[in-house]
């Protein structure tokens, strides 16, 4: 989000000559301002404030506004990119920078440079897209492929890569490319479907793109089914056993790097139905350190234990003097539902009809935080074998984990076995 200090200093009390301009407030109710920084205001008085009239029109306003517009577009474009994929918002960016480049070959230079890296930036989202568009075209049911290939000869997770430890790294690689790509303008149309300061204003719903955040939504997802596929496919109790401790281990790792959203995706597989139903071959894995990694990620108390291991990585990137130490990888999911409720629990207007700035520099707060976590980049060599696996490789429905899982522990009630012959009928025909 943009950086507070500057935009405060947009309205600070002192940076306007108020014998030229003073806010009316028998017509705008005036803003209201405690040690220089703005607290509330009504939107016509903000307006008022910024825009130059026929009483408040400095001298030579476009040599000294110049460089302050280009700054903010520059900060704009930069921050939030994603909102010039509108060409309407482009067309308009053009025009103002074509206006400020006029006669001044050194804002000219500047301006060129912003569209320039504007248009890079774009295009990159683009190519991203698209090849996310791909992965999941030829996302196939992992229960198709076994009916055509015989299972001996099928690849599994510890096959495609037998070190956790190198596993967990691959996992924060996607991770940190995924988060990369969600633009901070997402979390606010991800819940605005008008516009929050006027309930009678419609707003650009009908353009609301929040398909990045969407798109990592969806691979937490996957990596849950993923886990739980690679738990429940192996015939064997032994080998559905060390699979179980397998991504025990990657877990763990998970967690000491500081990727909280591997690590509840993992966690999540694993307590799924169809594989903590599997008694006798969970009676055969040494669950202690699974114990400890759900004691963790435990939800009670509003996640306590995870918020207290997110503060401590939080507090370690800051002091941190290597690229590994930066990562923090929040739960993702439960990063939205915070956001979420702070946007719903707090009014965007005071009972006074002023903009409540307060709740805006909090949700600018969460998400600067966020901004920081996903810039930083992965210490960790990529492995585009494994890369390929966790991102492509089928997984099983929820249908087919269930029938898996019934072929390899058979069903212990009724309801299981008429569940399991009407998965059999409907699935192997």
């Amino acid at each position: 989000m943009p950086q507070t200090p500057p935009f405060a200093a947009m309205f600070d009390s002192s940076s306007y000559n108020r014998n030229l301009y003073q806010p009316k407030e028998d017509s705008c109710e005036g803003l209201y301002y405690h040690d220089n920084n703005l607290l509330s205001g009504s939107l016509e008085a903000l307006i008022q404030h910024l825009v130059p009239n026929v009483d408040y029109y400095p001298d030579n306003w476009i040599r000294k506004i110049a460089p302050k517009i280009l700054q903010l577009l520059t900060e704009w474009t930069e921050t939030f990119p994603y909102d010039f994929r509108d060409e309407r918002m482009m067309r308009n960016l053009k025009e103002l920078a074509q206006r400020i480049s006029s006669g001044d070959e050194m804002y000219r230079k500047n301006v060129q440079q912003l569209l320039q890296n504007l248009i890079r930036k774009l295009a990159t989202v683009s190519q991203y897209e698209e090849v996310l568009t791909k992965i999941n075209a030829t996302s196939t049911d992992r229960l198709m492929v076994l009916k055509t290939k015989p299972q001996s000869i099928q690849k599994d997770i510890i096959t495609v890569c037998n070190d956790p430890c190198v596993l967990a790294q691959q996992l924060t690689h996607i991770e940190l490319e995924r988060l990369n790509y969600i633009g901070p303008e997402e979390f606010v149309q991800a819940f605005v479907q008008k516009d929050p300061l006027d309930n009678d204003k419609s707003c650009y719903s009908d353009q609301k793109k929040t398909r990045n955040l969407e798109a990592y939504v969806e691979w937490f997802n996957r990596l849950s089914y993923l886990v739980a596929t690679e738990i429940c496919m192996p015939v064997k109790k032994k080998h559905r056993a060390r699979v179980i401790e397998y991504f025990i281990d990657v877990a763990r790792e998970c967690f000491n790097i500081g990727n909280f959203n591997s690590l509840m995706a993992i966690i999540s597989g694993m307590n799924m139905s169809p594989v903590s139903r599997l008694k006798k071959t969970w009676a055969k894995v040494k669950t202690a350190k699974f114990y400890i990694l759900e004691h963790q990620m435990d939800p009670s108390s509003n996640f306590y234990n995870y918020r207290t291991a997110l503060r401590g990585a939080t507090q370690r990137s800051l002091t941190a003097h290597s690229n590994r130490e930066k990562i923090v990888i929040p739960f993702f999911s439960l990063l939205i539902k915070d956001i979420y409720f702070l946007n719903e629990g707090c009014a965007s207007r005071l009972p006074n009809g002023h903009v409540n700035f307060e709740k805006f520099w909090e949700l600018a707060k969460q998400v600067s935080e966020f901004m920081t976590w996903k810039q930083v980049e992965c210490p960790f060599e990529r492995n585009r074998k494994i890369l390929q696996y966790l991102l492509t490789v089928p997984v099983f429905s929820d249908d087919a984990l269930y029938l898996a899982s019934y072929e390899s522990e058979s069903p212990e009630n009724h309801i299981e076995k008429d569940r399991w012959k009407t998965l059999r009928s409907a699935l192997l025909g």
